[in-house]
Formats: C-alpha cells, structure tokens, sequence
C-alpha cells in the first residue's frame, strides 16, 4: 500500500491523464512513470487502481464532446435491436462497430487482469513498448493509403482493430496508438480512425473504471485516498477536453510523426534511468 498522495501529485497526475488518455502516447505509461517519479511503489493495488479509476475524467469529456455522435448511436443501437428493419444507416453500422470492435479488450481484461496489474506494471516494459509500437505506428502512418472513410468502415474492421486494441493492455503500447496503426493500415483516413478510436475508448475504459472502483474501493482509501483520486479525475476532465478538440484539429492536416518521435524519446529515457540505476523498475 502506498502513502496517501499529496493535492499537488493528484493534480500532476490529473494532468498527466488528461493530456496522454487520446494521444497515441500510451496514458497509462506516462502515469506509471509520473508516479515512479513521485515516490510511489507502481505495482501497489491502490496505484493501479487509481491509474484506472482517473480516466474516468477524460472519458466523460469525450462523452460531453461527442455527445451528439453518442446519442445517434444509442438511439440507432436500441431501435435496430427491437426491430430488424431498423438496422440500417449509418447509425447503426457505426454502433454495431463499437460494440463489436469493445468485445475484444474486454474479454481479455478480464482474463489478464492480474498480469496487467503486476507483472506488467514494470519501466522496462512501459519503455520497451514505447519504443517498440513505435515502429509499429511508423509503418502505419506511411503505408496506409487513407482512401476509405466512416461509411465504408465494415463489421470486419471494427474487429480487426478490437483485437489490436487488445494490445493496449501492455502499458507502452498505448490503446489510441493501436486503434489507430490497426485503423490505417486497413486503409481508414486519419480523422475517420480517430473519431473512431475515442468512440471505442468509452466503453472500455468506463468498464474498467468500475471494476476498479468497486474492487479496490478499500485499497483506494486506505492507500493513495478518494480526495486525491476524485480530484486528478476533475482535473484530468477539463484538460482532455481541450486535448480533445485540439486532436481532431491536428490529424486532418499533420501525420503522427511528432508522436512517433516523442515515444522513442521518452522510450530511451526511461531505459536510460533504468540502466544507470536512477530509478527502479516497480
């Protein structure tokens, strides 16, 4: 169990969170790093799930941005459940692919769970993996050919990038950064693969929330404290929000490229400390 954490941590955190949750940086990464760098023990059960339990804040801001999108969806998603002549239009076929494409993460959370929060919460493989999808997003971003947009996306896609989304349970990997290589290398444009991949985070991410919020809910308090944890969830909504908007700005006329080459930095700066014994790896 780790010390409860100071206002100012949860309010780093909280920005931490907000900025890197929709980048294709790895979220989770730059909080196990952060809170290495502020004194805490990363593999602790009350740290893991408050890494979990703050990005509650940035999945409520994408709601709240996209919420006319969402409402469609629901709307289109009950309809065409009840009636099958329904279940057409675009609507439909978009909800019909973010259910699909969060049945993946979901089910391998659940299996992985306790390597996720262990074995997994290592430096050496946060700054392994950053390095590593690295290659991975490079290859995306200069091969795929970005001529199909939202209404061609098919149920078979949706899956395809579900399933590497999986991917994004090693901490590194990051879950946008590998909904979005999957999405270009299959031919989708930038912004249509973005959209999409905030679409996929907030089914995924609220459910791992929850787990975490009951399950650990003693852990919570008597470790790093709810004060400090709801807080960095606050804080961590505002800024996403602007982190948000400023994305979908960025993709429709940039490539990852400043992405790509931030991750390889701070890949080897963190294998740096780690080798020279500046930090410790849990």
């Amino acid at each position: 169990m780790s010390d409860p954490l100071d206002w100012w941590e949860a309010v780093v955190l909280g920005v931490v969170e907000g900025i890197t949750e929709f980048l294709p940086v790895s979220s989770t990464g730059h909080l196990t790093f952060a809170e290495k760098l502020l004194g805490h023990q990363i593999d602790a059960a009350d740290v893991t799930a408050f890494t979990a339990i703050v990005q509650i804040g940035a999945i409520l801001a994408a709601v709240i941005y996209f919420r006319n999108d969402l409402w469609r969806i629901v709307v289109a998603l009950l309809r065409g459940a009840g009636h099958r002549e329904r279940r057409t239009g675009a609507d439909w076929r978009l909800a019909v692919a973010v259910v699909v494409g969060s049945i993946p993460i979901g089910i391998a959370g659940l299996v992985f769970k306790d390597q996720i929060e262990t074995t997994l919460r290592d430096l050496w493989v946060v700054g392994a993996a950053l390095i590593a999808w690295s290659g991975v997003m490079h290859y995306a971003d200069t091969r795929g050919s970005l001529e199909r947009y939202e209404e061609s996306v098919s149920t078979r896609d949706t899956l395809i990038i579900g399933l590497v989304q999986c991917l994004a349970l090693i901490p590194g990997v990051s879950r946008s950064g590998a909904t979005m290589s999957a999405g270009l290398l299959l031919g989708i444009d930038r912004v249509t693969v973005t959209r999409f991949s905030f679409f996929l985070a907030i089914p995924a991410l609220a459910a791992a929330t929850a787990l975490e919020a009951v399950s650990e809910f003693d852990n919570i308090a008597e470790g790093v404290g709810w004060g400090p944890t709801i807080a960095a969830t606050v804080v961590s909504f505002f800024v996403a929000y602007v982190v948000i908007a400023w994305l979908l700005r960025y993709v429709a006329q940039h490539t990852f490229r400043l992405f790509i080459v931030y991750r390889v930095v701070l890949g080897v700066a963190i294998l740096a400390l780690l080798a020279s014994g500046a930090i410790s790896s849990t």
